[in-house]
């Protein structure tokens, strides 16, 4: 048995499986290691399942918002359809063909739970492995569980739960104003459960401050009903199986079950980082080449780090990981200065996000008040995007916004968001816009069709005013 690799990499999620695919390609022998399944959150408990939940609606939203095709709508959605159709993109649970994948891909998987038990040693279930090169950390994060009074006794629910249930709970409490509580209201009511949700500090904090005010009208008119600027101060789950959760303004909310979606920890706690120097249970700080502060040899690469808990900056950070650590293995050049092949610069202001509640919020870079934080000479243009042509053919009842944030030292844009149905199909142009640092001059030579929504991009453009 093989118990020595170039790379041992410990976590086999999307992160992971693209770290080892990419040392695998550049001449590494490689070791996968997953204590659950191969794919992780993502393929399982997270970006799949979850947004499965939320496409069906999504699209008999959008028919019924048309004249023509609304009228021609004539059921309401069928809930155990959706529950299947999700169940068909995390295969019914079963990682067979993705482990098949790594098989195919000349990657060693191992199955079973990682400790670090020295530097580059790796122990899994009383086997030790060891690294000639490099050990990469990519378990991920785990649901935080706010310390509340009953709230474990009560067995609440996390993201997990939420995205691979079987049978709609006919009410839920959903405590938490992100991404994952504002895309679990939008799913679980429309699939008819009675939600409440409870943000003590609104909602998608860390957005532009519409999007949060867009998608609370959204959730309203859905019938959510929104307790903001409240928390929970205790929890119980009754002998009959109820959730009575008690709010710090008195009130009581009974309800079947309890989603907790208050942020995440990372899965450090025993990876046996403190075998290294490491305290466990904390993110594991790295540099732009994703290499652990204060080591030569330990990688943590997606959310263990803390730098962008996303799947695609993940996968992104794998791409530099895996090859900069092949190419320090085998002696060649590293490209670790900016923008280069082997780091992660995206991650400091260029990181684009969506959220898929109903309207989407999608994002890239800075919001005006990060960039003002930063002391940026900034300049922000707004733009209804109701207001355009495209708009009004998708939608009898368009609603959305847009927003630029502009250097105006360098009259390059460091931000962009969108508020609306589907405008999660503008944020790759603002993204590149962003990370190649076009000049406003040269994007208005950038001509979007009409009428589509992309017109948006000349709107936002004369509003910021033609080049001199």
């Amino acid at each position: 048995m093989t118990t020595t690799y170039d790379l041992i990499v410990i976590g086999a999620g999307a992160v992971g499986e693209n770290v080892a695919d990419y040392a695998t390609r550049s001449g590494l022998k490689v070791a996968l290691v997953e204590a659950e399944l191969v794919g992780g959150e993502c393929s399982y408990w997270a970006c799949m399942p979850s947004k499965a939940l939320l496409m069906s609606s999504t699209a008999l939203d959008a028919a019924k918002a048309v004249g023509g095709a609304r009228e021609a709508v004539t059921g309401e959605l069928d809930v155990q359809a959706v529950l299947n159709r999700r169940d068909s993109f995390t295969s019914n649970w079963d990682d067979s063909s993705q482990a098949d994948w790594v098989s195919s891909a000349g990657i060693d998987l191992i199955r079973g739970h990682a400790v670090i038990t020295g530097v580059k040693e790796v122990t899994i279930d009383g086997t030790v492995y060891t690294a000639t090169h490099a050990v990469a950390a990519v378990t991920g994060s785990a649901a935080l569980l706010p310390d509340i009074p009953g709230l474990l006794d009560a067995k609440p629910w996390t993201s997990r739960e939420a995205t691979s249930v079987k049978v709609v709970p006919s009410s839920i409490l959903i405590v938490g104003g992100g991404v994952v509580a504002a895309e679990m209201a939008t799913a679980y009511q429309q699939l008819g459960a009675k939600v409440t949700l409870v943000a003590r500090s609104g909602l998608l904090g860390g957005q532009e401050p519409f999007a949060g005010e867009l998608v609370g009208e959204s959730l309203g008119e859905l019938g959510v009903d929104l307790r903001l600027g409240q928390s929970p101060t205790s929890v119980l789950r009754t002998e009959h199986g109820l959730v009575e959760t008690t709010l710090d303004d008195g009130s009581v909310v009974v309800t079947d079950e309890i989603l907790v979606a208050t942020g995440r920890v990372p899965r450090t706690g025993d990876l046996g980082v403190e075998n290294v120097g490491l305290t466990p249970g904390e993110w594991l700080e790295v540099d732009d080449t994703l290499l652990v502060h204060g080591t030569d040899w330990l990688y943590a690469v997606g959310d263990v780090n803390h730098r962008a808990l996303l799947t695609h900056q993940g996968k992104y950070q794998a791409r530099a990981a895996g090859e900069v650590i092949a190419a320090r293995a085998l002696g060649k050049p590293v490209q670790a200065e900016p923008w280069g092949a082997h780091v992660a610069t995206a991650d400091h202001a260029a990181v684009p996000q969506v959220t898929f509640t109903s309207p989407e919020v999608a994002s890239i870079g800075l919001t005006a008040d990060a960039a003002a934080k930063q002391g940026i000479d900034l300049k922000v243009v707004d733009y209804d995007l109701a207001a355009l042509a495209g708009s009004s053919l998708k939608s009898d009842t368009y609603k959305g916004q847009a927003r630029i944030v502009v250097d105006e030292s360098r009259k390059v844009l460091v931000g962009a968001t969108f508020v609306g149905p589907e405008v999660s199909d503008l944020l790759h142009a603002a993204t590149v816009a962003v990370v190649a640092e076009v000049p406003i001059d040269r994007l208005w030579h950038a001509v979007p069709s009409y009428p589509t929504v992309s017109e948006i991009w000349l709107r936002l453009l004369d509003a910021y005013g033609r080049p001199e």
